[in-house]
């Protein structure tokens, strides 16, 4: 090789065996990958120099995360060594960084002062990590993760011990807390969105990600939103928007990074999100090449290392003279996040005209998801296998048609190849008898075969008698297909149950069961376990299984707001122009001036057109402005007013008449009943809406005969009726029975309420539910069985008010109690919250 030319030749004297000035800005992949690239296609073109602001020669910054795990060290994570540069007479300047390009005398200027001439520029100064500027980002042990040195200050950190806190749930952070973890540090993630790495894994997959990574003894906070970090000399902690602190000795923050574009800037380059660049990775200047992070090609920033590397070539092939051009990068991402294997490619939000094809193997942890668009691979996510990921990757760049392994397109490459191709289930009658038909039960598939020979015509039965898919569900789809090839044309595919939904193969009491056995307390944890065919469910199971958990495990489980009911999520009724109606609580009907006072003031503040009696004896707002929802509830919250849950798939109202008090045929305090009851019950989500009554006589003012729960006073105490409906359908109560006391009339209702709501489908009034368990049941579990309604009235307490001490408690223990003492101390769960 030519020495190279001095650098105090005049920039552009050029001749024979003269060569062009290259001057390269950036010691990274991006940098040196667009060099080697040139030296391939013609090593005797420039005269190469190039900057980095780094003291150390080219290294891979993907591989800092098992150095920072102690994994690796810097010497097996370097690219080019020194020889490298010397061997290809690479002049490098390393720990200068350049400060300025003076495009009209076509040299930079390094930080120590340096002047260096260049015929053609290349800026390849990558990225830089973004600081949230939140109270306290440049205190002393608050740092990022972008290079060497970042690492040794995480090391020396860890050396200490102590607590550390990463900002960021994406590919970096996750990296630096599984570093730390494996380093000693009790480690806590925060992350803002509410799946962790957002951009590349769906809900499920992040799900399962999340999972994993708290088995391994990290902290993973989503939907954490950063509020300062805490500290005097040096950080502390940090405090999160709703007011959670978390002690640190260590602040990492790693959320996200933004294209490094000020020199270009400076310059006066065409700068957008990055420097822009056309197909040849040619800037606005004729003489200026740019490429890997910091570069902007037709809209598009790319952060991932396949596009820098079709960059590099495209630039190289321009840079020789032989001019290709780039065309933009579909993108794919295989990793090991924390040894945990991830993979995803194209569009995965699904949506219109897609159809998901999904596989779920809880066992294994695998999560496999497919998105097809006019019989074409649009996107994918695995999770836990990827083995296939790079054929998914052909497929959707290639845009093969895929109809003709449909069947086959989620099993993989291997399968879709081979002659089960043709019918789908000679590939489960080939397998051998003793071949694991369920794994959850230890069923093989001669096991299955013999009971289906031996009189199970269907699914159920086969549930019944062997066992084989009553559990997790993933073995249906095989269990199915024997039942096809064994029975032939006697088999008729029909399942003796409905199925919760489309999205799954099991019933709503098949879920709930699940649930409760399975510990299950998140929807996409239900998803995983269960085995959901569809990424993220429908608009059918995510509002049921929302509920579900709810009550299944009240104060433990993940609330998912956006799978409510858009009226649940406003705290108000969406009206047919948009508008919302607003109906604060009554209890039992009864208001005071005060309260009309409130309810007058914000109907004139927030410019109600309409202020409606209800059926349910209050006052209903309409016409309120969605933005205005948040200040109204502020207002009559601070007027001692909350919801009325009129929205809400909850107890609406309880409906009272005077009573024994004002009413010369009245028998009993109805009214006062009916405010204990209510305060008893509010808050309360069920199934489908719910509505209470109390009359003072036999009269009925109140009409409790179409409540779902309905009290009827009486000379000798209260009649309890149940299952009423006063809609379309309309449907008078039944009598559960007849008590004595207040204490017991408010007893039976909540163990009424709660034997609903824990049994219930999703969506089913009362009167519905009852016809299909039938009243004598209802009647053995709540009026036969005194210990059953006692635990019945406990668990729904409990949902009420869990930090509250139970009111049956000391009943239960054999010493008197009584309730309505207890009535007014009870803080419901679900109160509304103005915002």
């Amino acid at each position: 090789m030519n020495a190279p030319v001095n650098i105090t030749e005049k920039a552009g004297d050029q001749g024979h065996g003269v060569r062009e000035r290259l001057v390269v800005i950036g010691n990274g992949m991006a940098g040196c990958r667009a060099v080697e690239e040139i030296l391939a296609r013609d090593g005797e073109r420039y005269a190469i120099t190039i900057f980095g602001a780094e003291p150390r020669v080219n290294y891979d910054r993907i591989m800092l995360s098992p150095v920072l795990a102690g994994e690796k060290s810097f010497e097996d994570i370097i690219i080019n060594d020194q020889a490298w540069y010397e061997d290809n007479d690479i002049e490098l300047v390393s720990g200068d960084k350049v400060i300025a390009i003076k495009r009209d005398a076509q040299e930079i200027v390094s930080e120590s002062g340096r002047t260096t001439p260049y015929d053609k520029l290349l800026i390849a100064t990558g990225s830089d990590p973004f600081i949230i500027p939140v109270p306290g980002h440049d205190l002393p042990g608050v740092i990022t993760f972008r290079d060497l040195d970042d690492v040794d200050k995480m090391l020396a950190a860890a050396d200490k011990g102590g607590h550390a806190v990463v900002i960021g749930g994406g590919l970096l952070g996750l990296e630096a807390a599984h570093g730390l973890t494996l380093r000693g540090m009790d480690v806590t993630v925060l992350h803002l969105m509410p799946t962790l790495m957002e951009r590349q894994l769906d809900e499920a997959a992040g799900f399962l990600l999340k999972s994993e990574l708290e088995r391994r003894g990290q902290t993973i906070l989503t939907g954490a939103d950063t509020a300062a970090i805490i500290g005097d000399d040096h950080v502390s902690g940090v405090k999160l928007k709703d007011g959670t602190e978390i002690s640190a000795d260590l602040v990492v923050m790693a959320v996200g990074i933004r294209p490094a574009v000020a020199l270009a800037q400076n310059a006066d380059l065409e700068v957008e999100r990055g420097i822009v660049v056309d197909d040849h990775m040619v800037t606005s200047d004729p003489a200026i090449m740019a490429v890997g992070e910091c570069v902007q090609h037709r809209g598009a920033v790319y952060g991932l290392v396949a596009p820098l590397w079709e960059m590099c070539r495209a630039l190289a092939d321009h840079a020789t003279e032989n001019p290709s051009g780039y065309q933009g990068s579909v993108t794919s991402t295989k990793l090991k996040v924390s040894g945990i294997n991830v993979f995803s490619a194209g569009d995965f939000s699904g949506g219109e005209d897609c159809e998901d094809i999904v596989m779920r193997d809880a066992s294994r942890g695998v999560y496999k998801r497919v998105i097809v668009k006019e019989n074409r691979l649009i996107g994918a996510v695995l999770y836990g296998d990827t083995a296939d990921g790079s054929w998914y990757f052909d497929l959707l760049k290639t845009q093969e048609d895929v109809s003709d392994i449909r069947e086959a397109l989620i099993f993989g490459q291997a399968f879709a190849s081979g002659d089960a191709l043709a019918d789908p289930d000679s590939a489960v009658a080939a397998l051998s008898d003793s071949a694991e038909i369920c794994g959850c039960n230890g069923v093989s598939k001669g096991q299955v075969v013999a009971c289906i020979t031996g009189g199970a015509g269907d699914l159920d039965a086969v549930r019944s008698g062997c066992k084989a898919s009553a559990s997790c569900g993933s073995c249906t789809g095989l269990v199915e297909s024997l039942l096809s090839i064994t029975l032939g044309d006697d088999y008729g595919g029909e399942r003796t149950v409905t199925p919760m939904c489309k999205c799954t193969s099991f019933t709503h009491e098949d879920v709930r069961r699940n649930i409760l056995e399975k510990q299950l307390k998140s929807i996409p944890q239900v998803m995983q376990e269960l085995h959901w065919t569809t990424p993220d469910g429908c608009a059918s199971c995510r509002p049921a299984l929302n509920y579900y958990l709810l009550c299944a495990w009240p104060g433990e489980h993940e609330e998912d707001p956006q799978s409510r009911f858009v009226n649940e999520r406003m705290h108000a009724n969406i009206q047919k122009d948009g508008t919302y109606s607003v109906v604060p609580r009554m209890w039992g009907g009864v208001t005071t001036p005060k309260e009309l006072r409130a309810i007058a003031d914000a109907a004139e503040k927030y410019e109600a057109r309409l202020v409606k009696v209800t059926g349910g004896q209050r006052l209903d707002l309409f016409g309120i402005k969605k933005e205005d929802l948040p200040a109204i509830w502020a207002d009559l919250n601070a007027a001692g007013m909350v919801s009325g849950h009129a929205y809400g798939k909850a107890l609406r109202t309880v409906k009272t008449c005077v009573g024994s008090e004002w009413c010369r045929f009245g028998t009993q305090d109805s009214t006062g009943l009916g405010i204990k009851t209510e305060k008893m019950t509010w808050g309360s989500w069920m199934p489908h809406k719910f509505k209470i009554a109390v009359s003072g006589c036999p009269r009925n003012c109140a009409e409790a005969t179409i409540k779902d729960f309905g009290i009827i006073c009486v000379e000798s105490g209260y009649e309890l009726m149940v299952g009423g409906n006063g809609g379309i359908k309309l449907r008078g109560t039944d009598l559960l029975c007849k008590v004595e006391t207040e204490e017991e009339a408010l007893e039976y209702c909540a163990a009424f309420i709660q034997l609903y709501r824990e049994e219930a489908r999703y969506l089913d009034r009362t009167a519905p539910w009852i016809e299909r368990v039938g009243l004598d049941y209802v009647k053995g579990r709540i009026v036969d069985d005194a210990d059953g309604r006692l635990k019945l009235a406990q668990r729904f307490l409990h949902a009420q008010s869990i930090l509250q001490k139970d009111p049956w408690e000391e009943r239960a223990a054999g010493k008197e109690a009584h309730l309505h003492k207890h009535i007014a101390e009870i803080r419901p769960f679900a109160v509304v919250e103005a915002g």
